[in-house]
């Protein structure tokens, strides 16, 4: 064999380190796409449950705003009550009644409680299930563990003590996170 040529044996071994550089770089290249793609759906459906929230906050003020103009006495009854009611077009995501079940991923419901005899408005909560863990007003909801929101009043609070108290008066409707104990609530997911 002359010198300075490879022998076949020698070309075959190339033929496979290149060959397993081309699979290791196909391979990182993959895992950086999927890792992309990840982060993407967990900011969409971060984006996503802002903009609920956000819809359902406007909804809040609106009704708030509503009640306070035409029957202020209503407004604390509106307190518990479901804020997709008041929306002016049904939401994709939202499933009406949870029937005591956690929401699937990526859907909303409303798990109403029990029906004060003097109120006609349905008291109860807001549950949510997100599909990927996502941040919300500075909280870290993990992925498929449900979460749950209420509407509360806001008033003037005088002595800053947090609690309604007579004479403070009702300003509006609020949507407060509670914890998931509070809804009656069980099943795969719902965390205490």
């Amino acid at each position: 064999m002359p010198a300075g040529r490879p022998s076949a044996r020698a070309l075959v071994i190339v033929r496979k380190f290149r060959l397993a550089v081309v699979w290791g770089l196909i391979g990182l290249l993959w895992w950086c796409l999927l890792t992309a793609l990840e982060r993407q759906l967990q900011y969409a459906e971060e984006q996503g449950t802002r903009l609920v929230l956000a819809q359902l906050r406007a909804a809040l003020v609106v009704k708030g705003a509503e009640t306070m103009l035409t029957q202020p006495e209503r407004l604390a009854g509106l307190s518990g009550g479901n804020p997709f009611d008041w929306l002016q077009a049904p939401w994709p995501a939202y499933r009406g009644d949870c029937g005591n079940a956690v929401p699937e991923p990526g859907d909303w419901c409303f798990q109403p409680g029990s029906r004060e005899s003097s109120e006609t408005t349905k008291k109860g909560w807001l549950l949510y299930t997100p599909r990927q863990p996502v941040t919300v007003d500075g909280n870290l909801l993990p992925a498929d563990r449900p979460v749950a929101w209420q509407v509360t009043t806001t008033f003037v609070d005088r002595n800053g003590n947090r609690r309604r108290e007579a004479g403070e008066r009702l300003t509006g409707l609020a949507l407060e996170p509670v914890p998931m104990a509070m809804t009656g609530v069980d099943g795969p997911g719902a965390r205490p």
